[in-house]
């Protein structure tokens, strides 16, 4: 069983940056694609980063494409989000998510087994 927990949300004016955490809990954390969602008020859930278990592919949302980074560091069982030039719209709940894949970069909600509690990233105008 994994455990995620998120941390690094917070406030921020727009145009600022955040790093968002997850630290997983469990053995072989190499073994876990590690993916960002967030969740808006009264929007559904949706795929923000994701990056497979050897950490040598990403996929990201059109909407964060170069502006957000994810990154992993499985000494320490943690996967990261650098966000950048934060937008209004970037606003919201964002959760980590693992499954057990080492190639492949799951992007759906569906295809991830584990998640986080979230932490709430909100970017005022």
């Amino acid at each position: 069983q994994v455990q995620l927990v998120e941390s690094g949300g917070g406030l921020v004016q727009a145009g600022g940056s955040l790093r968002l955490s997850c630290a997983a809990s469990g053995r072989a954390f190499s073994n876990y694609a590690m993916g960002w969602f967030r969740q808006a008020p009264g929007k559904e859930r949706e795929f923000v980063a994701a990056i497979n278990g050897m950490g040598g592919s990403t996929r990201y949302a059109n909407s964060v494409k170069g502006r957000f980074t994810i990154s992993r560091d499985n000494a320490k069982n943690t996967v990261y989000l650098q966000m950048n030039s934060l937008k209004p719209e970037d606003t919201g709940v964002y959760y980590c998510a693992a499954v057990s894949s080492l190639y492949y970069v799951p992007l759906t909600t569906g295809e991830y087994l584990h998640w986080g509690q979230g932490t709430q990233v909100t970017v005022a105008s």
